[in-house]
Parts: C-alpha cells; sequence; structure tokens
C-alpha cells in the first residue's frame, strides 16, 4: 500500500475541504463545492458496496483501465464517470459543513471497512474488482482531481 497516497485519502482531502467557502466556482465542470464533496462520498460509498452500479466496461478493456489506475497519470479535467447522468445530482445535505462531515464518516468506514481484510474486493463501475490497495491508489486520484477542480490543490500537483 502507498502509505502517503492512503494519508492523503485519510485526512489530507478532508484537511483541504475545510478550507472550502461553500460558494467557490469549480475551475471545470458543473458541480458546485457540496454536490463535489457528496459526490466523493458516493465514491466512497461504492468501495465499501453501500452503492451499486451495473459495470460498463467490457471485460477485455480491463486491463487497460488497470494499466491507468497503477500509473501516476491524473484524470484529465472534465472527466465524467460514464454511469453518472449529464447534470450533477442535487445536494442531499443541509450545508457544505454537513456533507463534509458526512464524507469523513464514510472515508472512516472505507478504512474500517477495509481493516479486517484489505484483499476483499469490492466492484468499481468503470475499473472493476478492486481491493483495498487498488481503491486507494483510485480514491486518490479522484479525491486529488477534485482538490483541483476546486482550486485546493494547483491544477497539476502531483502530490507526495
Amino acid at each position: 500500500m502507498d502509505s502517503e497516497k492512503a494519508a492523503f485519502v485519510r485526512s489530507g482531502f478532508m484537511a483541504l475541504l475545510h478550507h472550502l467557502p461553500a460558494e467557490t466556482t469549480a475551475l471545470w465542470g458543473k458541480m458546485n463545492a457540496q454536490q463535489m464533496v457528496e459526490h466523493v462520498t458516493g465514491f466512497f460509498l461504492v468501495s465499501i458496496d453501500k452503492l451499486h452500479f451495473p459495470l460498463v466496461t467490457p471485460e477485455e478493456h480491463l486491463p487497460k483501465f488497470k494499466e491507468f489506475l497503477l500509473s501516476d497519470k491524473s484524470f484529465r479535467e472534465n472527466t465524467k464517470a460514464p454511469v453518472l447522468p449529464e447534470e450533477p445530482f442535487p445536494v442531499r445535505e443541509q450545508n457544505l459543513h454537513d456533507a463534509i462531515h458526512q464524507l469523513d464518516k464514510t472515508i472512516k468506514a472505507f478504512f474500517d471497512y477495509f481493516s479486517a481484510d484489505p484483499e476483499k474486493t469490492t466492484r468499481h463501475p468503470v475499473f472493476g474488482w478492486l481491493n483495498f490497495d487498488e481503491w486507494i491508489l483510485l480514491h486518490y486520484k479522484h479525491v486529488a482531481h477534485h482538490a483541483r477542480q476546486f482550486g485546493l490543490l494547483p491544477r497539476e500537483e502531483r502530490l507526495p
């Protein structure tokens, strides 16, 4: 496991979110700050088998997606998950603060979920079956992407 990426997933991203004003406009994309936080929460729910989407990647293409996952490449700006609608979902929480609190709880649930069995796998709709280490890499890419989207990180900075 990449402990630096795991640390950023566990706490570094959350630390950045605590400096995110609710009215911040994204540098790209359609989501507002709260929609982004709730979107990330949903992504963590997928990883702990609480939210399900069908697998959309043909089996023969999964190795190519795994290769991207294992690389140092970042998601491109405006990358959209193929299982999500064109327009962002409406917000669920009362405000950004509540959404951040819910995300924090969900990230903790992710680490708890895999703590007993890091080889346990859950299915991502694009990347297929992933274990804890693979989810860490994907969560890292995902949260860094959204941190850049809202100006919390420089647009192309590589994290430790």
